[in-house]
């Protein structure tokens, strides 16, 4: 694997996280005091049993969630000192997601779903339309920007995700499942294109996952269970590369 220095600052680190569900008179204790710290240019597998908080951690690590207590810093901003109009900004301009579901458009074409964040972002639309051809090329779809969704099988609609996820050219790209809907020979190789986009452009990717092949690929593996991190899995020795944000 990579190599990193001890010293490096996190660019995740969560504190003692706390996360309730409540339905009537039915708690369900997602998160039970959460801590983790994931470094810069680090590619992370979160595994663990169905239900053991693997997506509700994601979800407020990134702050699609409210959490109820603890903290959570991403390259050193508290998430909850952010108004809800900054965190969105914040997300739009540093990280990516990639879901099971691909959460296409079905009614416009692979680039215009890949320019879509960068013209709501308000980048020009001679510039996102640059920045979106030069993601669907980094993923290998150059041939495919102008076929709509359902033109496309399903390893190549997850390709879209990732080049919608990569367009902005984020610090941290966020992935639930990201092989959940896919054959095993489309997995190995959705698989295969995250970690060369990892090693090459240095962004941290953190990867909720059943799947352990996912897990052999990254630097490390973090097991959960019932709300709690169970192993943290060797730290990784990862180099830290610049991510540049662009306008």
């Amino acid at each position: 694997m990579n190599n990193l220095t001890s010293s490096a600052t996190p660019i995740i680190a969560a504190h003692q996280i706390h996360k309730t569900f409540r339905t009537g008179r039915i708690e369900v204790h997602a998160l039970r005091g959460v801590d983790l710290e994931i470094a810069p240019g680090e590619m992370v597998a979160v595994m663990g049993p169905s239900g053991c908080g693997k997506t509700t951690l994601l979800n407020c690590l990134s702050g699609l969630d409210e959490f109820d207590s603890g903290q959570v810093t991403i390259e050193g901003e508290d998430l909850r000192s952010m108004g809800d109009r900054k965190r969105t900004a914040y997300r739009a301009r540093r990280m990516g997601f990639v879901f099971q579901t691909y959460n296409l458009l079905p009614v416009i074409t692979a680039v215009e779903n890949v320019e879509l964040p960068l013209l709501v972002s308000g980048v020009s639309p001679a510039e996102a339309r640059r920045r979106a051809l030069d993601a669907l090329d980094q993923v290998g779809l150059s041939d495919r920007s102008s076929h709509r969704p359902a033109e496309l099988s399903g390893g190549q609609r997850q390709r879209v995700t990732i080049a919608r996820a990569l367009v902005n050219n984020p610090a941290i790209v966020w992935a639930d499942e990201p092989t959940g809907n896919l054959d095993s020979k489309t997995a190995q190789d959705i698989v295969a294109l995250m970690r060369e986009l990892n090693r090459v452009r240095g962004q941290t990717f953190v990867i909720v996952t059943h799947d352990a092949g996912i897990g052999a690929q990254c630097d490390r593996i973090v097991r959960m269970q019932d709300g709690l991190i169970v192993d943290h899995g060797n730290a990784a020795r990862v180099p830290v590369l610049p991510v540049t944000e662009e306008a």
